[in-house]
C-alpha cells in the first residue's frame, strides 16, 4: 500500500483556474495532473543534474544502477570472479 500524506496548502485563486483548466483538456482530476506536473519536474531536475556530472561520475552511477538491478539472492565465489576478471 502507499504512503499518502494529506497536505494543505495555499495557491492562488488563479493558479486553481488555471489547473482546472489545464486538467479539462488534458482528461485528468486536477489532483492527477499536479501529481504529473511534479513527476515531470523532478524528471527534467534528475537530467538537469546528470548532464552535469562528469564522465567518471556518469559511469560510477550507470555502476550503481546496474548493481541494484542485481538479483542479491545468487552469488559467485571468489575463484569465479577473478576468473572472470582475468578473461
Amino acid at each position: 500500500m502507499e504512503d499518502h500524506v494529506k497536505k494543505l496548502i495555499e495557491v492562488d485563486k488563479s493558479l486553481v483556474i488555471k489547473l482546472k483548466v489545464l486538467s479539462a483538456f488534458e482528461n485528468l482530476s486536477v489532483k492527477a495532473l499536479m501529481e504529473k506536473a511534479v513527476v515531470e519536474y523532478v524528471k527534467n531536475k534528475e537530467l538537469e543534474r546528470f548532464e552535469k556530472l562528469s564522465e567518471e561520475e556518469k559511469e560510477d552511477l550507470g555502476l550503481l544502477l546496474l548493481m541494484q538491478q542485481a538479483d542479491t539472492k545468487e552469488f559467485a565465489n571468489e575463484d569465479d570472479i577473478f576468473k572472470i576478471l582475468d578473461e
